[in-house]
């Protein structure tokens, strides 16, 4: 369906019967944070309307599934998972299947899940999730199959109802969209251009979390440093952090995921100098090789990334730094890939998300003629995991003996005898404490150290706190 762009930032109005009361629904997310986040929005519409949750889709008046469109794997569970609730929906007439979110965005897919999917009654974009009562409302009266999906953004719906999923750690989303055409990403065209939200906005959320005791904001972005440049008068990302970091009660900032090339000497210093912005940062790479990032359209080189990561360690030393990497797009060779690991031995990131590159329908890359054969991605994608994980041994390893200041998140999953909590470089730390610590940072030594956690001993127990300084 197709809608006319608009630049206005509207008030959430959209408002349903309590047509929920008394029903459970079922929310199966796929995807990045931003799909999480997402999520948390969908959970708050539903609960306006009377909708409880359950983890148990059979005991579900409504299953709905929130998809991603960044890689191939989530479309294949999509298909597999959302088949196989044909047999639950024909003994369950009255039950309700959703599909929304990225993939519904895509054209060829759309059709294919209407095709394949018959038995599911409603689907929607990424567009008008404000739209979800009214549209599922419909559904409930008419008994007919919905479908409605945007082709565009018409404006940014400001309060919007969420219910989130954590109380102490929020996403708070600061732009929506991409303006940057990566030639490997769907991202432009399942969530659009570029809207950034206004700092007014954005800092009214923040201040809420900060008076329900939340202690931790994760600001999401497609392109996240790039907020602010597509405002009228354009803004500046570091201006936003420091307004952040003012915020009573928040005491940590983190933000993901910023481009190498919006990555600005504010911003830089910002990180180095603000208080409550964590010294971390996730800085994808993609590739070593400047033919492969050039075919990519990441508009930097080898060369301009070491720069980058140079001078961002000549300003924090002790910066967490992750990267996202992928391994065998279109035309890479044995040379190219020997080009990325070379970088990551040089920049020794302390952890990276690999990623075998899988073609996605309407992007430039998947119509290239150059696609890598299967055996060598996997090939490669497997040596490049034992490098990093090498690395990232290594580096957790040399914190053995340091005081890491941890954020109490509660039980450790795998040892619920036991504390557990992320540092400030968002590592998980495990160690021995009172579970009443739990929303409290705490100075914690770092006695061992593995791949992907560290364990310690607490050194203290502080009287609640504002945020520390750096450690």
């Amino acid at each position: 369906m197709k809608k006319k762009l608009q630049n206005s930032i509207t008030n959430y109005t959209a408002r349903s019967r309590p047509i929920g009361v008394g029903k459970r629904a079922y929310i199966k997310t796929f995807g990045c944070q931003m799909n999480e986040h997402d999520t948390e929005i969908i959970m708050g519409e539903l609960s306006q309307i009377g909708y409880k949750f359950t983890g148990d889709p059979t005991e579900a008046d409504l299953i709905l599934f929130n998809t991603c469109a960044v890689r191939e794997n989530p479309e294949r569970k999509l298909f597999g998972q959302v088949g196989d609730l044909a047999a639950l929906k024909a003994r369950r007439p009255d039950l309700i299947i959703g599909i929304c979110g990225c993939l519904v965005q895509q054209q060829t897919i759309l059709e294919r899940i209407i095709q394949r999917l018959p038995h599911v009654d409603l689907i929607f974009g990424t567009h008008n999730l404000h739209r979800l009562p009214y549209l599922l409302e419909t559904v409930l009266e008419t008994g007919r199959k919905v479908v409605e999906v945007w082709d565009e953004d018409q404006g940014i719906v400001e309060g919007m109802p969420v219910q989130r999923v954590d109380d102490l750690k929020a996403y708070v989303t600061v732009h929506y969209g991409c303006d940057k055409y990566c030639s490997f990403c769907i991202v432009p065209q399942t969530r659009g251009r570029q809207r950034s939200r206004r700092a007014g906005d954005i800092l009214a959320e923040i201040e809420e979390l900060g008076r329900q005791g939340y202690k931790e904001v994760m600001l999401l972005g497609q392109n996240v440093n790039a907020w602010g440049k597509d405002l009228d008068p354009p803004a500046d990302f570091a201006d936003l952090l420091w307004r952040i970091n003012d915020v009573p009660g928040i005491e940590r900032i983190r933000f993901t995921s910023p481009h190498p090339r919006d990555l600005t000497d504010r911003q830089i210093e910002t990180l180095r100098d603000a208080p409550k912005v964590m010294e971390q940062l996730h800085l994808p790479l993609q590739a070593g090789s400047d033919a492969v990032l050039y075919r990519m359209n990441r508009r930097y080189t080898q060369a301009d990334f070491l720069r980058l990561v140079e001078k961002v360690r000549s300003a924090i030393p002790d910066i967490v730094l992750t990267t996202d990497i992928i391994v065998g797009f279109p035309g890479e060779t044995e040379a190219d890939f020997q080009e990325t690991l070379k970088v990551v031995e040089e920049v020794q990131f302390d952890s990276a998300f690999t990623f075998v590159y899988s073609p996605r329908p309407g992007t430039p890359a998947a119509r290239s003629t150059e696609q890598v054969p299967e055996e060598e991605k996997r090939d490669r994608i497997l040596r490049l995991i034992a490098l990093q994980n090498e690395i990232s041994r290594r580096k957790m390893e040399a914190r053995v003996g340091r005081t890491e200041e941890v954020l109490v998140e509660g039980p450790s999953e795998k040892d619920p005898e036991r504390l557990a909590g992320r540092s400030r470089g968002n590592h998980w730390v495990i160690f021995d404490g009172p579970r009443e610590l739990r929303g409290e940072i705490v100075p914690v030594r770092i006695t061992a150290a593995q791949t992907f956690n560290l364990f310690g001993e607490l050194t203290s127990v502080p009287a609640p706190a504002a945020a520390g300084g750096r450690a």
